[in-house]
């Protein structure tokens, strides 16, 4: 697995456990295609995933797609399905599901463990131009800190000092800004505001002290940041509660914890960094409560929706919600947060995704913003 998704204490999986957990969750999915292929076909007449374009025209392109159809940067077409005939759709959809998971070359949201100095948890995060695979085949040119989309995962706790060293080995300036973190003013990483930029071959320190309550917190470029962070200069910065329990947070046993990115642009629709079927599942076993942070570091809005379930809406921007709420779609915009609960009562593949329709699926089949929570 790609070392997004947590099962909480007392039981962490092994490298090699999550290896046999993709095997089986590819046979799962393979199994459960005619499920999801219903779905789909509940999709095209209005509940289900629809089609979409990607790559460097995606945010001009937005929804403008439409039923007019349009072709993506992976040669993903949404809309109009002429010159692709029934048996095309039907083996293009089928062989979509039997790839998910599908593996490729690198994943993101990996946890960066930090070196302790004189009491300072200190992390190294080095911003570089990659080739980025996105799906099986599929590689787009990325700006990516420590080489993955998303970058690391930097995990720190209420009342840590802590100190990043950004290096710069891409070809233009960057900075780094902690996005609803409350930093000092010389640590807010806006160029010629709070300081110059990085250029390349260059590095910038920040620190400060945690004063924020537990939650997802996100670090991304704010230099030129409609391409950087759109080709995937972002990542989490979580405050986590001592004990990495957020269970206590949320006053309930959490069993599994997932990170999810929305992204668009020149990377396409992905979520963490990938698309379908490239996405990673969420894995739960039948009584778990699954915790799940959303981050949108695209630039448009993504409604996100699960079948099969109501979630729970208990945080937004980090912060508690007094009167969390149900729900099944949930627009998340960009720069929004979300954490959301959602209760495994049901097993089955469901399928979780953008519901504005071209950003998920066109006559081939499925792609882009889509995955399922796999309740086994």
């Amino acid at each position: 697995m790609s070392g997004h998704t947590y099962r909480a204490e007392p039981h962490v999986p092994s490298r090699g456990e999550e290896r046999i957990m993709r095997v089986r969750l590819r046979g799962v999915a393979v199994g459960a295609a005619a499920v999801v292929l219903m779905l789909v076909a509940a999709g095209c007449s209005g509940d289900g995933v629809g089609g979409g374009t990607s790559g460097d025209a995606a945010v001009a392109a937005g929804t403008a797609a439409g039923a007019t159809g349009a072709t993506g940067a992976a040669g993903h077409t949404a809309g109009a399905h002429e010159g692709v005939s029934v048996q095309e759709m039907l083996d293009g959809h089928a062989a979509g599901v039997e790839a998910f998971p599908a593996e490729t070359e690198a994943v993101g949201n990996q946890r960066l463990e930090p070196a302790i100095e004189n009491g300072v948890k200190v992390f190294e995060l080095v911003a570089k131009e990659v080739r980025w695979e996105t799906e099986p085949g599929v590689f787009v040119d990325a700006m990516a800190f420590n080489g993955t989309v998303p970058g690391p995962e930097l995990r720190v706790n209420p009342g840590d000092r802590v100190r990043i060293v950004v290096r710069n080995e891409m070809s233009q300036p960057t900075t780094m800004h902690l996005h609803g973190v409350t930093v000092p003013n010389g640590m807010d990483g806006v160029p010629y505001i709070t300081q110059d930029p990085i250029m390349p071959g260059g590095f910038f320190t920040y620190e400060f002290e945690v004063v924020d309550p537990p939650g997802m917190y996100v670090y991304h470029s704010h230099f030129n940041s409609t391409e950087q962070v759109g080709r995937g200069m972002y990542g989490a910065f979580y405050i986590e509660p001592e004990g990495g329990d957020w269970g206590g947070v949320y006053d309930r046993r959490i069993d599994v914890e997932h990170t999810l990115f929305l992204g668009d642009g020149p990377t396409g629709y992905v979520l963490n960094g990938k698309g379908f079927p490239a996405t990673d599942p969420i894995v739960a076993e039948v009584g778990d409560t699954v915790l799940i942070h959303l981050s949108n570091d695209g630039a448009q809005i993504h409604p996100m929706h699960l079948h099969g379930y109501h979630f729970e809406v208990v945080a937004e921007d980090g912060f508690v919600l007094e009167q969390p709420y149900m729900a099944d779609t949930l627009m998340v915009a960009p720069g929004q947060r979300f954490d959301i609960v959602v209760q495994a009562e049901y097993p089955g593949v469901w399928a979780y995704h953008c519901h504005i329709l071209p950003h998920v699926e066109g006559p081939e089949g499925m792609f882009g913003m889509v995955t399922a929570l796999v309740v086994q």
